[in-house]
């Protein structure tokens, strides 16, 4: 070691040293053990979905929602992610989140409308939101917080963990060319679009996805709507309902929500609640881009086996989007809780149709007409 240059081994030995401190038989004192940083608990979560685990795009995103939540908390938040009815019957599943029997729910808010139709708002209403709006509204628009303030009466939380696009108008025995050929068709269909369908003459009817096929085959139902072409194949609802109509203007893009016990969450670490959000987040972006893709393959794939597809009559919109407004205005006029999210929602929705009129709009439809022109 040059004699010119300091000892590094002394110089970083009293460095230590507080001013002032004498050095007993030239030893160092020992240097204080830092902080031992606490464990994050491991903590297991049950998750029950309202769909079966064979529609791989809306339960798979779901899975992998859980893998990364995994992933990010170093294995010790995870969370069991079971198929309707696995924990609890599926028309119980909310009640099951909200005593903390189970934490979590995928599933759409719709479903429990019959508890307070503001349930329906988080995933659409119709005539309401396109996919990239309603991202727009509950993510940067105030919509999840007025959903959360709705939620928290309820002891949930949410979280949008998926969106479908806009979805199909669903599978017709026979062909409507107009609105009174509706009258008394018994279809399939949730949400308030039933409800709007019912004023216009169709007998609303419950059904779990499983069931569809069946009665669309034995001439139990007319009609039957459930989401997009992906999803619609593989229940091969074409083979007994050959008339797919579109659009399906009750969900032009419908919402996947995870709805969490509200305790359950605020006893999380906040590392962990960063995971799940940020994992939420992900699957949203992740659903819609594999169902964009996977309607585009799979509608290619029914034109093929002999599907018909036909446009909703203009008269049936028509009457569909007058007695949808006026549901919403009795709506409000009846429920707080609606009327505190509608009335928001419904200037966003008008505003951003103007906004999306200028540029979006202008830029679809001049691209889709040269395309169809084949240039």
């Amino acid at each position: 070691m040059s004699p010119n240059r300091p000892d590094r081994r002394s110089f970083l030995r009293n460095a230590v040293l507080a001013p002032g401190v004498a050095v007993a038989g030239g030893a160092a004192p020992a240097l204080a053990a830092p902080a031992i940083a606490s464990v994050p608990p491991a903590i297991s979560w049950q998750l029950q979905s309202s769909f079966p685990a064979s529609l791989e795009t809306i339960h798979g995103t779901t899975e992998a929602m859980a893998r990364s939540i995994a992933a990010l908390t170093g294995g010790r938040f995870r969370i069991e992610i079971a198929a309707a009815g696995d924990y609890a019957p599926s028309p119980e599943t909310l009640d099951a989140v909200r005593n903390g029997t189970i934490q979590a729910h995928q599933t759409c808010s719709y479903y429990y409308m019959d508890l307070d139709p503001a349930f329906a708002i988080g995933t659409a209403l119709p005539f309401g939101l396109n996919a990239r709006m309603q991202n727009a509204w509950i993510t940067d628009g105030g919509g999840q917080q007025l959903l959360d303030a709705f939620y928290a009466q309820h002891d949930l939380v949410s979280f949008v963990v998926g969106n479908t696009g806009a979805q199909m108008g669903g599978w017709y025995r026979r062909e409507i060319r107009s609105l009174p050929e509706i009258a008394g068709l018994k279809m399939r269909i949730a949400g308030l679009g039933g409800t709007v369908l019912a004023r216009l003459g169709v007998e609303p009817q419950q059904l779990a996805p499983e069931a569809i096929y069946s009665a669309l085959a034995d001439g139990t139902i007319d009609a039957a709507e459930w989401g997009g072409p992906h999803e619609d194949e593989k229940f091969g609802f074409y083979k007994v309902a050959p008339y797919y109509y579109y659009p399906g203007w009750w969900e032009g893009g419908p919402s996947i929500h995870l709805l969490v016990n509200r305790p359950a969450f605020e006893a999380l670490p906040e590392s962990y609640r960063v995971a799940l959000r940020t994992a939420a987040a992900q699957a949203s972006h992740d659903m819609l881009a594999r169902f964009d893709v996977r309607n585009n393959t799979a509608i290619r794939n029914l034109i093929d086996k002999g599907v018909q597809l036909r446009p909703f009559p203009s008269d049936l919109l028509e009457a569909a989007y007058k007695a949808a407004f006026e549901l919403y205005g009795e709506l409000s006029a009846d429920h707080p809780s609606f009327k505190a999210i509608y009335e928001p929602w419904k200037i966003f929705r008008d505003q951003i149709y103007q906004t999306f009129r200028v540029a979006e709009n202008s830029f679809d439809t001049f691209g889709f007409a040269q395309q169809a022109k084949g240039l």
